[in-house]
């Protein structure tokens, strides 16, 4: 399982590294769209949906899409407010992991409020990735927003591994460990402060990177507990397949999906 996982991996690093410095702006807005449009197609399956409300969810992220990408100028315009509402919005949906408790019932009053967390996340993180492309060296502060998460899933692994004696939430994700976070922590800002010295150039100064750093590691670590809570909750093992060794597109970005938002909105503050 851990050599298909690093394979595949290694074959999706490059193609996403790709689009991100090859592709145009709106070309990188419509392939992160679609991506996140099969992500949504597999949240249907978390949040316990049926036929037709599994289409209304997917029909409605397609149109709230659509119009988002056609008023895009005007959107950007008032960037800030959207990327503060994604983050309170988040906020909210975090309390449902202080709330989660064992043998929580996949029943109507989840199933509602996971189609509206579904909404806002895949939407609040789809406007934070195209706002932050568009940006002055916009593809080095998404290659940054890549590398921290992906320092942090590594720090976590082997740190906890290695150290991991105290659960995170152990009702949610029994193997994460607050060593692990620690260890997320600390590779990702290494890897943060060597990235922007030597190859972004972003400038924000180590303490501020630093700060921006921890904030997207907890936020990112709580999302990848988010989809996690909702598997538990409905008994599946992974949101999808469409990656061999990683699931599906939850399974892979979940930690994107909040880490984005706060990390744009951060960006934005530090004003690099």
């Amino acid at each position: 399982m851990l050599k298909t996982r690093i394979l595949t991996a290694l074959v999706l690093a490059p193609i996403a590294i790709a689009v991100v410095f090859l592709a145009p702006a709106w070309v990188f807005r419509l392939v992160s769209a679609l991506l996140l449009l099969t992500g949504c197609w597999e949240f249907r399956r978390l949040a316990n949906l049926g036929p037709r409300a599994g289409w209304l969810l997917f029909g409605l992220q397609t149109g709230i899409f659509a119009l988002m990408y056609l008023n895009w100028d005007l959107l950007t315009e008032q960037a800030p407010a959207i990327l503060t509402a994604g983050c309170l919005a988040w906020g909210l949906m975090f309390i449902r992991l202080i709330a989660y408790h064992d043998n929580q019932a996949a029943d109507t009053r989840f199933q509602t409020t996971s189609f509206v967390s579904a909404l806002a996340a895949i939407t609040f993180c789809w406007f934070a990735l195209g706002w932050m492309r568009d940006q002055q060296h916009g593809e080095f502060l998404i290659l940054l927003l890549l590398i921290i998460i992906w320092a942090a899933d590594i720090g976590a692994y082997f740190s906890g591994r290695q150290f991991g004696r105290t659960k995170l939430a152990p009702l949610i994700s029994p193997k994460k460990t607050w060593e692990g976070v620690i260890g997320g922590i600390v590779l990702s800002g290494i890897a943060a402060i060597l990235l922007d010295r030597y190859i972004t150039g972003i400038g924000a100064g180590i303490l501020p990177l630093l700060a921006l750093t921890t904030v997207t590691v907890l936020t990112s670590i709580c999302g990848d507990l988010f989809i996690s809570a909702h598997k538990r909750t409905v008994k599946l093992k992974d949101a999808g397949s469409l990656f061999p060794g990683h699931g599906g597109v939850l399974d892979r970005f979940d930690s994107l999906l909040p880490g984005a938002s706060f990390f744009a909105l951060g960006v934005w503050i530090l004003g690099t």
